[in-house]
């Protein structure tokens, strides 16, 4: 009998190295024979997975080597590649977390404005932090002391994640303007956007909590006066 543990393992089939379902990208092929970017997992038929990053895909594909793979693991029915896959997994990932972010918004899970989200992070009621990428760096540290300050406190300090887009993008997301941080505070909430923020900016190439990110058509930085 598979254990639920086994279900739950992929293969890339780029590099062959296996690992749990949520490190990996399923891509599905259409009716046509068109390979298309799934990363709910949710097309029916034949899947295959990817376990690499963007560049390594972009990489692979520049190289023929995506082709072959392909080819092996649909029996040869994938008939249309799309000449940017990684580009097209990228914004499907962004537009997944994206929205997931304003359904959370419309639930109200999400604490907007500098000085309520700070007021929050002291307090122990923020459980994860978003910063767009273009937060100057000054609104961050202040974020990450009044963390460190509830820590001290016996109180829970939140994580904290550089979404790899701009203000605006993060602002069109929630449906408010000037969005520069937002603070998620229901567990559950927190637990579902930091899944898919982290699965986003593991393809991305970014790892790790916090760190500087190179957001899609963002300008340069500027200050943290908005939310």
């Amino acid at each position: 009998m598979r254990t639920a543990t086994n279900d739950a393992e992929r293969t890339c089939i780029l590099t062959g190295a296996k690992g749990e379902r949520a490190g990996f990208i399923r891509l599905a092929l259409s009716p046509d024979g068109a390979i298309l970017p799934d990363p709910g997992a949710k097309a029916p038929g034949r899947g295959a997975w990817l376990g690499v990053d963007a560049a390594a895909l972009r990489a692979a594909q520049g190289s023929g080597k995506l082709k072959g793979a392909l080819g092996r693991a649909f029996k040869g029915e994938a008939r249309e590649v799309p000449g940017d896959l990684a580009g097209e997994i990228e914004a499907e990932l962004e537009r997944r977390t994206l929205a997931l972010l304003g359904l959370e918004m419309k639930a109200g899970h999400l604490v907007l404005g500098f000085e309520r989200l700070l007021s929050g992070v002291r307090s122990g009621t923020v459980r994860l932090i978003l910063h767009a990428a273009d937060a100057a760096g000054d609104g961050r540290r202040k974020l990450d002391g009044a963390g460190h300050g509830a820590l001290q406190n016996g109180l829970a300090k939140p994580k904290s994640l550089v979404l790899p887009v701009d203000r605006g993008r993060l602002s069109m997301a929630v449906g408010q303007g000037n969005v520069v941080h937002a603070g998620i505070s229901d567990p559950g909430a927190a637990a579902r956007i930091e899944a898919a923020a982290m699965r986003w900016r593991a393809f991305c190439g970014l790892d790790g909590n916090d760190d500087a990110a190179e957001p899609r058509n963002a300008g340069p930085g500027r200050g943290d006066e908005g939310m």
